[in-house]
């Protein structure tokens, strides 16, 4: 059974930090000193995507540090035998949703380039020229919510 978790408890860090070392470091080959960073320090609020006691997906909510009123995804992966499910999508979706109940405006993040047209068919639109993180081709992406 699938359930999504919201929150910083240690328990649920736990989760996100293992789902992010399996995929960002293990699949990608990103540094792990590179995967976790300062922010991680501060103890964020993360969703998480159970499958029964399993992280399978998981994204770290943040505020943009340039735009006080926007959100910041990132750290958004999925477990490679739960991709292409939708489990990514309605991660995000939700996401968005938590974030404009709470007044931000939209969302921009770093995709990776092969992800781009994923965020896309989510409403985002690229900006600004391609570059990269971590030894990944990504590019800036953004959404402005309906509601505003």
């Amino acid at each position: 059974m699938k359930r999504q978790v919201f929150g910083n408890d240690s328990w649920l860090q736990a989760a996100a930090f293992y789902l992010r070392y399996q995929v960002f470091v293990l699949e990608q080959g990103i540094p792990a000193e590179l995967e976790f960073d300062e922010l991680d320090k501060q103890q964020p609020d993360f969703f998480v995507m159970f499958d029964g006691q399993i992280p399978i997906a998981t994204i770290r909510y943040q505020r943009d540090s340039k735009r006080a009123d926007w959100i910041r995804p990132d750290r958004f992966c999925v477990a490679k035998a739960y991709r292409g499910q939708g489990i990514g999508r309605q991660l995000l979706v939700d996401y968005e949703a938590k974030a404009q109940k709470e007044g931000y405006l939209g969302s921009v993040l770093s995709a990776e380039a092969s992800a781009q047209g994923f965020y896309e068919k989510l409403g985002y639109q690229p900006f600004g020229e391609p570059f990269y993180e971590d030894g990944i081709l990504c590019i800036t992406m953004e959404k402005r919510f309906k509601d505003h």
